[in-house]
């Protein structure tokens, strides 16, 4: 069997890295890959460096319509017996119509759940011999919208958690970001984009700081939003509070050393990050929305509150702070069902069922 693959990220979020894993997994069984990516991508080097077999195209944007033409002749170069496209810049649709003409079964991956245009979902989705979904979550949103159930599957990410178990080098991370001793801190790691929710945190940030005087708060990420955020911030007067460290590629380093980490997300598909500070044990306080209850089991491996809601965010977060003790259960609880419930293993058997299915 040869699959080719298409990710049309640029960057190595949470997306990419399954993407990778994937890949790197199907190889270890015996599959054939090639993994398509546009050119100078972030992706395509890691893919290099880490020997999995790749191939750079041209790519405009999501209005580049030369590129199926391009993606096509490449499909028929490379002969796969089914193509899995990754990502929804350009690739869902773009990358549909190329494969389409060549009349190799066609597979996308959802990451997301925010609803699509109504006009466009039935249209887009034929394309289409089956459809896999991170949650159920991001399942029942397509189904909601019409696409054809018999045609979904849900296999959910998974995590390599071998990064994120080394102990925190504590006085290195205190040098890092310059933080004193004893000093508590909260992380958040998510693109700077409005459905991740960094307006309601900076909304709790003084609520939280009234229990907890001088905890510290690393917003790891970047994004379109950064400067919007950082300007809330310095008119708040939390520039001594509030730290952007900026997208680390040495996070695995850093998670372990948080006190909780927080996702006040209004939209999500899974949630990374969530299984990224499971690994790393740290508990977890997230908004119940999307695909996030799917990934952090409330009371058990973290809190679930209601989204955008900045109140519950603070009373959370104090809780956990106050109580060291539940924070670290939660951890470990977090830590053990990572490993569990979210292997690579598992996610690469559950993508390779779905191409044996159409092959």
């Amino acid at each position: 069997m040869k699959v080719a693959h298409l990710e049309t990220g640029t960057h190595l979020y949470g997306g990419a890295l399954q993407v990778l894993l994937l890949v790197e997994g199907l190889q270890k069984r015996g599959i054939k890959n090639v993994l398509v990516t546009p050119e100078e991508s972030a992706v395509a080097a890691e893919a290099s460096r880490r020997k999995l077999p790749v191939q750079t195209l041209p790519m405009a944007g999501e209005a580049d319509l030369l590129f199926p033409l391009r993606f096509r002749r490449l499909i028929g170069a490379e002969s796969p017996d089914l193509v899995h496209l990754h990502s929804r810049r350009g690739a869902d649709t773009l990358g549909a119509m190329g494969a389409r003409w060549t009349g190799v079964p066609l597979i996308l991956t959802r990451r997301v759940d925010n609803p699509e245009p109504s006009w466009a979902v039935r249209a887009k989705y034929n394309l289409f011999d089956r459809v896999i979904t991170i949650s159920e979550a991001i399942r029942a949103v397509l189904v909601k919208q019409g696409v054809d159930h018999a045609k979904i599957r849900c296999v959910r990410s998974a995590l390599d958690p071998f990064p994120f178990t080394s102990p925190c080098q504590h006085d290195a991370f205190l040098a890092e970001f310059g933080i004193e001793p004893e000093i508590r801190v909260v992380g958040m790691g998510a693109q700077f984009i409005p459905r991740k929710g960094h307006d309601i945190l900076l909304e709790a940030i003084p609520r939280i700081l009234e229990t907890h005087p001088g905890t510290r708060f690393l917003l790891f990420g970047k994004g379109p939003l950064r400067e919007q955020v950082s300007d809330r911030v310095q008119a708040a007067g939390l520039e001594a509070e509030v730290m952007f460290p900026g997208f680390r590629e040495d996070l695995a380093a850093h998670l372990p050393c948080l006190d909780l980490l927080v996702h006040p997300a209004t939209m999500e598909g899974l949630g990374i990050i969530l299984l990224q500070a499971g690994a790393a044990g740290i508990p977890v306080v997230a908004s119940a929305a999307g695909g996030i209850p799917e990934a952090i089991v409330h009371d058990e491996t973290g809190l679930l509150i209601p989204p955008n809601d900045p109140e519950a965010l603070a009373l959370a977060v104090c809780a956990l702070l106050s109580d060291q003790e539940r924070a670290e259960a939660l951890g470990a609880a977090g830590k053990k069902r990572v490993r569990e419930e979210f292997s690579v293993h598992r996610m690469v058997e559950g993508n390779l069922d779905v191409y044996q299915e159409l092959i």
